[in-house]
């Protein structure tokens, strides 16, 4: 019998174009779907008949509630090595294989200084204005050469844009609870002697620390306080990491001079959401892991599980 596998939240409808599917074509129908599905109710209805599932980074939760109601479901694919909305222990109760992929951490590091880079020089305002006939030159960019960029961790993507950072000749500070001397000297950037001395002494801020319960609503209002009303904050880890409410509050009281946002406790976005009308916001949906090269890797090594667990030997299983 036929498997059938559903590819979720392929918005772009390029999964079966970045990837050769030949391999399992005999065994298995591939369906995707380009409409996000909002709740557990929507999914469960949805994928009531798949046996496979392919699902996006983190973007769609997989409680034991909502695999209790998918019972055709043997084989869950997930992009990236890891992922903290799946119920693991819960799929192996209900028999299902979870797998990943490789992921590349050069797309958000690219995308962090494209949102810092437009920013910094007003990219899309400038833009619109010449496309729309309005005033030439409207704003005074803000220079990177020797300023400071403030870098909430340096794992491997946050060591990466310090180095870009170094690159322009900007002063790189690094600060994460568990950061030490060692790391930092090893990228060649200052170790911050605090949270609050790296937010007040940076004009650039950028994020880049995994969601743990030690780093939810990190930067609250009273951090964000801290902020010189002239430096920018990019945000490309995980929306929970930045107070949205306090967010909004300092964009509208133009108490910093702006953000950039690529990640969002709800996604996507609902159409009314403040962030999509906030001032001195430069926001994109979620992009930072999507580039060709990363999707080739997601769908390629996605087929690749398929065709490994179909021929009773799984491989890059996560849990």
């Amino acid at each position: 019998m036929r498997l059938r596998c559903a590819v979720l939240d392929d918005f772009q409808q390029v999964a079966t174009e970045l990837a050769d599917w030949s391999s399992v074509a005999d065994r298995v129908d591939v369906v995707a779907f380009s409409e996000h599905l909002d709740s557990e109710d929507q999914l469960a209805a949805a994928l009531a008949e798949f046996d496979i599932v392919v699902t996006l980074r983190e973007r769609v939760p997989f409680p034991g509630t909502l695999l209790a109601r998918l019972p055709r479901l043997k084989l869950l694919v997930a992009s990236g090595m890891r992922n903290t909305v799946i119920d693991y222990a819960a799929a192996e109760a209900h028999g299902v294989t979870v797998c990943g992929t490789a992921s590349s951490s050069t797309p958000p590091v690219e995308l962090t200084w494209a949102l810092l880079l437009g920013l910094a020089r007003g990219i899309v305002e400038e833009s619109n204005s010449l496309r729309s006939g309005g005033p030439w030159q409207r704003t005074v960019g803000a220079d990177l050469h020797g300023r400071r960029l403030g870098l909430l961790g340096l794992g491997k993507i946050g060591g990466k844009v310090a180095q870009v950072g170094l690159a322009f000749g900007m002063r790189v500070g690094a600060w994460s609870q568990n950061l030490t001397a060692e790391r930092a000297a090893e990228v060649g950037v200052e170790l911050a002697s605090s949270k609050e001395e790296l937010l007040s002494g940076s004009d650039f801020v950028s994020v880049h620390l995994a969601l743990s319960d030690r780093t939810r609503g990190l930067l609250g209002p009273a951090e964000l306080a801290l902020l010189k009303p002239t430096a920018y904050l990019v945000n490309t880890s995980r929306a929970a990491i930045v107070d949205q409410d306090a967010l909004l509050a300092a964009l509208h009281g133009g108490r910093i001079a702006g953000a950039g946002i690529d990640v969002f406790d709800v996604e996507p976005l609902p159409a009314g959401h403040p962030l999509r009308t906030a001032p001195r916001l430069l926001a994109t949906p979620h992009l930072g892991y999507v580039s060709r090269a990363n999707y080739e890797t997601y769908y390629g090594q996605a087929v690749e599980d398929i065709r490994a667990y179909l021929d009773g030997k799984p491989v890059r299983r996560l849990g």
